[in-house]
């Protein structure tokens, strides 16, 4: 992920935020054509890429800041779910990764995402998607976006037949491909990823000028 990132950005300079913290989900600073950025990006070499506790906190503590501070974020993902275990249960995943959801939903900055791979489930819907406010959204070819993988969702739905091979490539074909996700709005476009870096730059200067309000309150009740 890190190499993804640095092909984005300008001259490869990342300053990145807590990088030893929460290593499987990466925030930081970059600029993109000059423009300075936010970059929250999902990182598969640690847990798969998993959202635990640690990383959600770390995630939308960085999101906010960039908030208040009128700085775009720009939101990589590659994500094949929260990290489960008993552990992280007790500790209160679902109020902590509450947090990260309220985070993007309540920024009113410029929102660009990316999905590079794995967008699955209740993650992905935390991850700066199109129902958040995300001002663009991309998928590369590579996407898969769908509740979870192929393998755990037949085994569920096809779980009294034999032969399952089948069903996992109807599967892929309808779920996972970012052209059924296109087709029904939750991406904009389709993009190769060479064409990243351009088609975002193209995408801050449009939206340098984005003004989006919040429901009149004295401030909102994020989940602490």
């Amino acid at each position: 992920m890190h190499q993804i990132i640095y092909n984005v950005i300008d001259e490869r300079e990342f300053f990145e935020i807590q990088p030893k913290y929460a290593k499987n989900i990466i925030v930081g600073f970059a600029r993109i054509n000059g423009h300075s950025v936010g970059i929250v990006a999902n990182q598969p070499k640690v847990a798969a890429g998993c959202i635990d506790i640690n990383a959600a906190v770390k995630s939308a503590r960085f999101i906010r800041f960039c908030d208040a501070f009128n700085i775009p974020i720009v939101t990589f993902i590659d994500v094949p779910g929260f990290l489960p275990g008993l552990a992280q249960e007790h500790l209160g995943i679902i109020r902590h990764g509450s947090k990260l959801l309220y985070a993007y939903a309540e920024s009113t900055v410029p929102k660009i995402t990316v999905i590079t791979r794995k967008a699955y489930g209740g993650a992905y819907a935390v991850m700066s998607e199109k129902n958040l406010r995300s001002d663009v959204n991309y998928a590369w070819p590579t996407a898969e976006i769908a509740v979870m993988g192929s393998k755990g969702a037949v085994a569920i739905l096809y779980r009294k037949e034999k032969d399952k091979s089948n069903y996992e490539v109807e599967y892929n074909d309808k779920f996972r491909s970012p052209v059924a996700a296109a087709k029904k709005g939750y991406i904009d476009d389709i993009i190769e990823p060479r064409t990243t870096r351009m088609r975002i730059a193209q995408d801050l200067k449009f939206l340098l000028n984005k003004k989006q309000d919040n429901p009149y309150k004295k401030h909102g009740n994020i989940p602490l």
